[in-house]
């Protein structure tokens, strides 16, 4: 018979086995508790620089839980996604009070047409992100990142023009355009409200206010999509095992919010916008960074 197998070399605490995704998902990146009074404060900080340019901050946030809460990249985006729609969930009914719910409504089919692809790829996005090795989802979210402050500076510092398009075009294009954001807001766990806004001004010509009002509608389904998608993979269990975490972050994202939202147009966008462009690809450089 053969002899009882040698003990196995255990994996070092904080590394992930690339060449097993399941497992890479659920090591902690580091040990020990993530300090709530941290999460609560940077959550807020997040939350204050997106509400000033009329955003939620997800994009900020999802660089911090990596690099400095220390989240692997798929716990990253579940829970930046849990976040998200808390955000959004407390947003929907403050922004009615600024646009009357008839004038969304009268609106219904801009937000059937892009519904119409955004559900789609909000699946599609949280199944390659549950695909992908560690490594891979890093790379990815370090190339959105940049893609993410290329679009503030152009939407923000830029001026919209309608593109133009009618009837069948324009429903094309709006389900292409749901599509490529409903990836896009599922691999990185975030609203993809930066991405929504631009594409409904620019597709059907309507005022970046209702726009933003529009976006939230899109925003919330497509979301709750991809967290149904998410909730199938083991990954999912960083949620129950960081509830404390995700509670402060979550106190101190939307708290931020309504304050960044008070103080909309304070900082000029000429300033604010550069800054947070670089401090995306700034996060992108530290993302794309790790193993």
């Amino acid at each position: 018979m053969p002899g009882p197998r040698p003990p196995q070399p255990a994996q070092p605490s904080g590394e992930a086995d690339d060449t097993n995704p399941a497992a890479a998902r659920l090591t902690p990146a580091r040990r020990g508790r993530p300090s709530l009074w941290l999460a609560a404060t940077l959550g807020a900080a997040v939350g204050v620089l997106g509400g000033m340019i009329g955003l939620g901050g997800a994009e900020l946030r999802l660089p911090l839980l990596i690099g400095v809460f220390g989240f692997l990249a798929l716990q990253a985006v579940i829970l930046n996604k849990a976040l998200s729609l808390v955000v959004v969930a407390t947003a929907l009914p403050a922004r009615l009070l600024g646009v009357p719910l008839d004038r969304v409504v009268d609106e219904w089919a801009i937000v059937a047409n892009l519904l119409l692809g955004s559900l789609v790829g909000a699946w599609v996005g949280a199944t390659w992100a549950t695909r992908m090795r560690s490594r891979t989802l890093y790379r990815v979210l370090a190339v959105l990142l940049v893609g993410i402050a290329a679009v503030l500076v152009v939407t923000h510092l830029g001026h919209l023009e309608p593109a133009g398009l009618h009837g069948p075009w324009q429903v094309v294009a709006g389900v292409v355009a749901g599509v490529a954001i409903g990836v896009v807001a599922a691999l990185m766990g975030v609203a993809g409200g930066e991405l929504l806004i631009p594409a409904i001004v620019m597709l059907y010509a309507v005022d970046i206010k209702i726009a933003g009002s529009l976006s939230l509608a899109v925003s919330l389904p497509t979301m709750l999509v991809a967290f149904a998608r998410y909730s199938r993979d083991q990954s999912f269990t960083v949620l129950a095992a960081n509830k404390h975490f995700l509670l402060a972050m979550a106190g101190g994202s939307v708290a931020g919010t309504v304050v960044g939202g008070l103080l909309l147009g304070v900082v000029p966008s000429a300033v604010l916008v550069p800054l947070l462009a670089a401090l995306l690809v700034l996060s992108s450089v530290k993302v794309w960074q790790h193993d």
